[in-house]
């Protein structure tokens, strides 16, 4: 999956308005991911493998090409670092 880089120009973190990176999402945090967003996903099973990193350290996740831009849904960077293997 990737963002559409003209998208990735507009979108900026809610809190802060800094830019955002792409960054890949560790499996441990994919596969937790794809199981909190199965519900919103009827007919179809998301797919989580990036995320969008805040010079902050929020990381905004990216649910079958769709930004989830909520602060109370972002991860964090330390979340990220720890479940890397």
């Amino acid at each position: 999956m990737a963002i559409d880089p003209k998208l990735l120009e507009i979108l900026v973190c809610p809190v802060d308005k800094t830019p955002l990176e792409v960054i890949d999402l560790p499996p441990a945090i994919r596969e937790s991911l794809v199981d909190r967003y199965r519900e919103q996903f009827k007919d179809e099973e998301p797919i989580v493998e990036i995320g969008l990193l805040s010079p902050a350290g929020r990381v905004y996740p990216v649910v079958s090409d769709i930004p989830v831009m909520l602060v109370d849904e972002a991860l964090t960077l330390e979340d990220i670092q720890s479940a890397t293997p």
